[in-house]
């Protein structure tokens, strides 16, 4: 598909995901977040991922669409915590088909789940992505996004054989 036309963005329209999109917004979901693009990728993309969230915050769970195709989708969910005057929306996943990205597709996305977390009497919205996910980070400050704090996540891949002299017993 070829980069969305203005037709086509006149047309967009963001709508709340239903069980029968779970299959596209799958599918576009793991063309995106592949394990070779996000090796740090803390969390995995897998169906339950949307399952999960479809079934405790529907009205959080939006796909954009054109016709009747699926251009692109937004997962999130909210958070208070205890003893916090403040309810947190957390924007789990934001994807867009790689052929038709920067297209405004994904800001249109971000613009409705912000609007929905507002209403919902949300304070702070949170995102995360990899410290070199260059293109998700100019995106979300284009958002408005102003305050990156770093955090590590370490792995340890137990599938590779360890380097690891054994120790000498005296």
């Amino acid at each position: 598909m070829p980069a969305m036309s203005s037709v086509a963005k006149e047309n967009l329209r963001i709508r709340e995901m239903n069980i029968d999109d779970f299959p596209e917004v799958f599918h576009i979901g793991e063309q995106i977040f592949t394990a070779e693009s996000f090796q740090s990728l803390y969390r995995t993309w897998d169906e339950y991922e949307i399952t999960t969230l479809f079934n405790s915050d529907t009205e959080l769970c939006l796909v954009a669409e054109t016709g009747d195709m699926i251009l692109g989708f937004a997962l999130g969910t909210t958070v208070k915590k205890h003893n916090s005057p403040w309810k947190y929306g957390y924007l789990v996943w934001l994807g867009v088909r790689s052929d038709i990205q920067q297209g405004g597709v994904g800001s249109g996305l971000f613009k409705e789940i912000k609007h929905r977390m507002k209403e919902q009497g949300v304070r702070m919205m949170i995102i995360d992505t990899s410290a070199d996910n260059q293109p998700a980070i100019s995106f979300f400050q284009k958002q408005g996004f102003d305050d990156i704090q770093e955090h590590v996540y370490m792995s340890l891949n137990l599938s590779r054989k360890s380097r690891k002299k054994p120790v000498k017993k005296p």
